[in-house]
């Protein structure tokens, strides 16, 4: 949409002028829902999420994203996840169940049952919905005739990469280049 930048400026300015900090948007979302509806929910001052949802009402929406906040799902569903982590945690799997000297049919049963209980743990329909863990996200939904089209969570100062570093390593090296 145009002007979107030009509003997170003005916005970023403000802030600015009010509390005296410099400030940093490093990444900000969008969400436009035509044939839907956007929800939001705010924790506190750190974390934010929308959802978009085909169906349901505004009061499902908020309820998804209160969990989508406490709960961190990394995608709407098991399509969204990507095929090297499966295959990894396969792999670990595999090589946990294989100690137990079981045969190799009940191994991969084994790791089948291990990887759907990954799966529903980091996807949003396959997770125990907070306010209700008797039922997941997915039965929720359905009850609710409504779907989850896309998600996303922010939090404040995710994904900064603090440099460790040993003060008494950067004298001597400073040292040494002198």
């Amino acid at each position: 949409m145009p002007g979107t930048d030009e509003t997170v400026e003005e916005a970023r300015r403000a802030m600015v002028a009010k509390i005296g900090e410099n400030i940093a948007v490093r990444r900000y979302e969008r969400f436009e829902a035509p044939a839907g509806l956007v929800a939001s929910y705010l924790h506190g001052s750190r974390i934010g999420v929308l959802v978009e949802l085909q169906g349901g009402d505004a009061g499902l929406g908020k309820d998804i994203a209160m969990h989508v906040a406490a709960s961190k799902p990394s995608c709407v569903d098991e399509s969204g996840v990507d095929a090297d982590l499966v295959e990894k945690e396969k792999a670990i799997f595999s090589a946990q169940a294989a100690e137990s000297g079981k045969p190799a049919n009940v191994i991969e049963k084994m790791v089948e049952g291990r990887i759907k209980k990954f799966l529903g743990e980091i996807t949003l329909v396959g997770q125990a919905f907070v306010k209700d863990p008797d039922q997941t996200v997915a039965q929720l939904l359905s009850s609710k005739g409504a779907t989850v089209a896309r998600f996303v969570r922010l939090e404040v100062g995710e994904g900064i990469e603090k440099v460790e570093s040993n003060f008494a390593e950067e004298v001597m090296a400073q040292v040494r280049a002198s």
